[in-house]
C-alpha cells in the first residue's frame, strides 16, 4: 500500500484484493501488531471486521495470522453463527488451530457477541446452519474447494432444508458456472 509516497505491507483477506483496482484510493481500518522481531499491519475493509479480529487475538493461541485465516474460512456473520452453535467445525479447516482451540475460540467468544443487534438475532432464529455446513462438506469431499461449496451454498433457495437437498441445489449452481 502507497501512503504518500511510503510504500507499507499490509495484510488482507484475499476478499478485499478481489475487490481492489490497482492504483486506485482504498480506505482500511488497520491493525498494528508490533512485537520484539517485528511490526506488522492489517487491513480490514470495516471497523466490525477489524473489531472481531481484534476479538480473535485476544484470545490465547490466536496469533494474527491465525485470526485472518479464521476469517477467509467464511463471512464474519457465518463464523459468529457458527460460534453461537457451538460448531467448531469451520474453526479446525484453519491450518494451526485444532479442535481444542476451536473449542476455545467458541468459549470466549460466544458471550462477547452481541446477540442483541438484527443480524446475530436472526443467526439464532435461522435453522439449518448444521445443514449448510454438512452440506459444504459434502461439496468438499465431491472434489470442490472450500470456497466453491460456500459461494454455492449462498446461492441455493431457501427451500432446501435437509442436507441432501441442499447439495443437489449446490450442484445445480455450481454446473451453470
Amino acid at each position: 500500500m502507497d501512503v504518500h509516497d511510503v510504500g507499507y505491507q499490509v495484510f488482507v483477506l484475499p476478499q478485499l484484493l478481489e475487490k481492489a483496482k490497482v492504483d486506485s484510493e482504498t480506505e482500511l481500518y488497520t491493525y498494528q501488531n508490533v512485537t520484539e522481531n517485528k511490526v506488522e499491519l492489517y487491513g480490514f475493509r470495516n471497523i466490525s471486521e477489524l473489531e472481531f479480529f481484534e476479538q480473535l487475538i485476544q484470545i490465547s493461541g490466536i496469533g494474527p495470522k491465525s485470526a485472518l485465516g479464521v476469517m477467509n474460512q467464511a463471512s464474519i456473520e457465518d463464523i459468529k453463527r457458527a460460534i453461537i452453535h457451538g460448531d467448531s467445525s469451520m474453526l479446525t479447516r484453519v491450518s494451526g488451530i485444532g479442535k481444542k482451540t476451536a473449542e476455545r475460540i467458541i468459549l470466549e467468544l460466544k458471550n462477547k457477541i452481541d446477540i442483541s443487534d438484527k443480524d446475530n438475532k436472526e443467526f439464532l432464529q435461522e435453522s439449518g446452519f448444521q445443514e449448510d455446513a454438512d452440506a459444504m462438506d459434502g461439496l468438499v469431499s465431491l472434489g470442490y474447494s472450500l470456497r466453491e461449496a460456500r459461494e454455492a451454498i449462498k446461492h441455493i433457495p431457501r427451500e432446501a432444508k435437509t442436507v441432501e437437498e441442499k447439495v443437489k441445489a449446490s450442484l445445480k449452481v455450481l454446473g451453470r458456472k
